[in-house]
C-alpha cells in the first residue's frame, strides 16, 4: 500500500489483522514517489527505508507514537550520507514505540508480521526495517540498537543485521533511546551488502555528541580462530532453536574454528541491568519533556518501562555505572582466549499471540543475547544461521571488539554463504560472495566449506 500521509493508528490491535501478512503494516510513512539520491556513487541503483526514528526532512517522525509526531526540519545525518552516495529513500518503517521492545507488536500502527510465518513475531524495535528487507521491497534499511533491535528482528526474518561499533554512524537527527549506546544499524539480505553500506556511511559528525573516529581492523581473522560460546546456552524450553544453534557451531568448527565454552555470567549480568538498574535511567531522559507532559499517550508496557526511570537519583546512575565497569572488567577478561563471541540471535520464537498475552518477560528472553553488547562497547553481525525443522529462521551473531567490524563481515559472509540459505523470504540463492571493504587482505572468496546437512 502506498502511503502519502500518516495512517491511523489501530484502535485495539486485534490478533487477527496481526496473522496477516501485510506490507503496510510494515510502513509508517511511504510518499508516491522516492526521495531519489545522486545519480552517481557507492550505492547509485539501491532503495532503503529507515526506520520511523531517523529524521527526513519534510516528511514526518512519529518513533511509533502519534502524539510525539512533528514534520523534520532536516535529514539525518546518516540519511543525508546514503543520499549523497546515490540510494534512493522509499519511506519510512514501524516499530516498538520509542523504539522500547524487540519484539515488534508494541506499535499503535500494527503489529509487523515475521516475514517467514506471520503467526510469529518480527522482532523489534526495527521490525518494519528488517521486514522490508526481508519481503525485498527495498535493498537495504537503517534501524537502531540499543538492546538488540538492530540484531533480533534480522535473526527472526533470515537477513543480515550488522551493528557497527558505537559513533562510526552518526546519530544525528535520530530520536535518542538511550543516547549514549544507541547505534544506527543496517539491514540487508547479504553481508556484502550490508558492508557496503558501513563503508558509505561511517563518518566522524561533531554534532553528534558521541560521534568517533576509530581505526578498524585491517586484517581478517585467520583461518584457524577461537570463539567464546555460553557453556551453558539458554533456550528457554526451545528445542529446535538448540539444536539449530548446535549445527552453527559445528559449521563454525568446520571452517577453522575452535569453540570456547565461557561462563556467561559477566555479560548476563550486565545485559540485566540495561532495565532492571539506574541505567534505564537513559530512556526517561530521552524524552523527559514529552513524557512528562503526555504520558498518557505512551502504550505500555513502553510506559512504565520508561517511567521506572524516573525513579533513580543521580546517585543511583553513578552506582550502576560503576557496576557496569567492574563486570566490564571481568568480561575483559575473557577475551585473552577467544578472536570473537558466537551467541544466539534470538534464543526462542513467539508467536504474536504468546507476546501479547506475557509481552515483558517473552520480550527479555529475546534480549538474553543482545542487551549487554553495546553497554560494552562491542561490535555485532547477526547473519543467518539455518531454517529450523519447523520453518522458522535461525541466526547466530557474532560479536567483536571494538573495531572489529571488518573482521566479522569477512568471516560472517563465508559463514552465511556456506548455510546455502535464500535471501530473506525471497527465495531468492544468494549471489556470489564479495570483497569486504576495509580489509588489507581477504582469504579466498571460493574456499569451500561443509554444506549443512
Amino acid at each position: 500500500m502506498v502511503q502519502d500521509t500518516l495512517p491511523p493508528p489501530e484502535a485495539a490491535a486485534p490478533a487477527a489483522r496481526a496473522a496477516v501478512s501485510l506490507a503496510s503494516e510494515a510502513w509508517i510513512y511511504r510518499p508516491a514517489q522516492a526521495l531519489a539520491g545522486a545519480s552517481a556513487g557507492p550505492l547509485a541503483g539501491l532503495r532503503f527505508a529507515v526506520k520511523d526514528n531517523i529524521d527526513v526532512g519534510a516528511w514526518p517522525t512519529t518513533a511509533a507514537c502519534p502524539a510525539f509526531a512533528y514534520t523534520a526540519a532536516a535529514h539525518a545525518s546518516v540519511v543525508q550520507t546514503l543520499l549523497d552516495a546515490g540510494a534512493s529513500l522509499h519511506g519510512k518503517t514501524n516499530l516498538d514505540q520509542f523504539a522500547c521492545g524487540l519484539n515488534g507488536t508494541r506499535s499503535p500502527y500494527g503489529a509487523v508480521p515475521n516475514a517467514i510465518n506471520p503467526l510469529y513475531v518480527s522482532g523489534g524495535s526495527s521490525s518494519g526495517s528488517a521486514y522490508v528487507v526481508a519481503t525485498g521491497q527495498v535493498d537495504f534499511a537503517l534501524g537502531t540498537d540499543t538492546a538488540g533491535s538492530g540484531r533480533v528482528p534480522a535473526g527472526l526474518n533470515n537477513i543480515v543485521g550488522l551493528k557497527p561499533s558505537r559513533g562510526l554512524i552518526s546519530a544525528r537527527g535520530v530520536v535518542p533511546a538511550a543516547q549514549a549506546v544507541d547505534c544506527v544499524s543496517i539491514f540487508a539480505t547479504t553481508v556484502a551488502g550490508a558492508a557496503r553500506v558501513l563503508a558509505a556511511a561511517i563518518g566522524h559528525d561533531a554534532a553528534d555528541p558521541y560521534s568517533r573516529t576509530l581505526d578498524l581492523a585491517g586484517t581478517p581473522f585467520g583461518p584457524r580462530f577461537a570463539f567464546g560460546v555460553p557453556a551453558q546456552p539458554e533456550f528457554f524450553g526451545d528445542a529446535a532453536a538448540r539444536a539449530a544453534f548446535g549445527d552453527a557451531l559445528a559449521q563454525l568448527i568446520d571452517m577453522g574454528g575452535e569453540a570456547v565454552p565461557l561462563d556467561f555470567a559477566p555479560f548476563s549480568t550486565i545485559a540485566e541491568m540495561l532495565y532492571g538498574s539506574a541505567l534505564v535511567a537513559q530512556r526517561y531522559e530521552a524524552i523527559r519533556g514529552f513524557f512528562d507532559a503526555h504520558e498518557d499517550q505512551v502504550m505500555e508496557p513502553v510506559r512504565g518501562i520508561i517511567a521506572a526511570g524516573r525513579g533513580y537519583s543521580a546517585a543511583d546512575l553513578v552506582a550502576a555505572q560503576t557496576k557496569l565497569a567492574a563486570l566490564a572488567q571481568q568480561a575483559q577478561a575473557l577475551w585473552a582466549g577467544m578472536d570473537f563471541l558466537v551467541v544466539p540471535t534470538a534464543p526462542t520464537h513467539h508467536t504474536i499471540a504468546r507476546m501479547r498475552a506475557d509481552p515483558v518477560v517473552l520480550n527479555r528472553q529475546l534480549g538474553a543475547y543482545t542487551n549487554f553488547v553495546n553497554l560494552l562497547d562491542y561490535a555485532a553481525l547477526s547473519v543467518p544461521a539455518s531454517l529450523r525443522a519447523d520453518g522458522l529462521p535461525f541466526g547466530i551473531t557474532l560479536i567483536g571488539r571494538c573495531g572489529s567490524d571488518w573482521q566479522l563481515a569477512e568471516l560472517g559472509q563465508r559463514f552465511h554463504h556456506a548455510t546455502g540459505l535464500p535471501q530473506g523470504a525471497t527465495g531468492l540463492p544468494l549471489p556470489a560472495m564479495q570483497a569486504i571493504p576495509g580489509l588489507d587482505h581477504t582469504p579466498s572468496l571460493s574456499q569451500p566449506f561443509r554444506s549443512p546437512a
